[in-house]
């Protein structure tokens, strides 16, 4: 469940009051896009809604930016624009293209290496993220070792909204998602770099479900309601 802090606004250089001395090894906090840890302090690095997910303790700024920023952790969906002996290369929609080694998929070996091709869409996790550096992404969960969802994304579609909205889709109960869910059954992939991919039972429910998710941004509860019947109808 994701928590909000009443719509709290904060600003660059903002202090966010998270007790770290008191979270023990298994209540790590992990700081997501937005948030510095300067010293004993959290500090803001840019405006925006302060967010916080119980599940993992993650804590992060919720904005609007243009552009996407990696950040350890994230997952995102991109598309492969080179193949190399060693990795592949990956826009996630950043500054630079990202680095995908061959060898971090599932049972991945040097014998046995995965086969993607130029514009293969891959859905992964960010595995290290450096101002400096291209970011390093990865297709397996490294706290199990497996898939777990990661890998080329076959079929479907894919299309991009705002990162503040992509953030609000990870939340299983946002309204949306919930009164799709109980008229169609549909696969969804969001990447935290703005891109979303759906694959439904048949290319209108496709369309349905993208459509919905991308008029829902500003909507309430009750209006994204009347706006999800309004699309089932037509």
């Amino acid at each position: 469940m994701i928590v909000d802090q009443p719509d709290q606004v904060v600003l660059p250089g903002d202090i966010i009051p998270i007790n770290t001395d008191s979270a023990s090894s298994e209540e790590s906090i992990i700081l997501g896009p937005g948030l510095r840890q300067e010293g004993e302090n959290i500090v803001a690095v840019k405006a925006g809604i302060l967010r916080h997910l119980e599940v993992g303790n993650r804590w992060w700024i919720e904005s609007n930016q243009k552009r996407y920023i990696a950040a350890a952790g994230d997952s995102v969906l991109g598309t492969v624009t080179a193949r190399l002996a060693e990795f592949y290369r990956v826009d996630i929609g950043t500054a630079h293209s990202a680095v995908l080694p061959v060898l971090a998929f599932e049972g991945a070996t040097k014998r046995n290496r995965p086969n993607l091709v130029n514009r293969s869409l891959v859905y992964c996790r960010v595995s290290m993220a450096n101002p400096d550096m291209e970011a390093e992404l990865e297709c397996v969960n490294p706290t199990t070792g497996k898939a777990d969802g990661f890998g080329e994304m076959k079929g479907g579609h894919v299309f991009t909204c705002s990162l503040g909205l992509c953030r609000r889709l990870l939340n299983p109960e946002t309204p949306v998602l919930k009164l799709l869910g109980d008229e169609m059954p549909f696969e969804l992939a969001v990447g935290m770099n703005g891109r979303v991919w759906v694959n439904a039972n048949t290319v209108k429910d496709t369309i349905t479900v993208c459509n919905a998710i991308q008029n829902s941004e500003y909507l309430s509860a009750e209006e994204c309601q009347s706006m999800v019947e309004n699309l089932l109808q037509g």
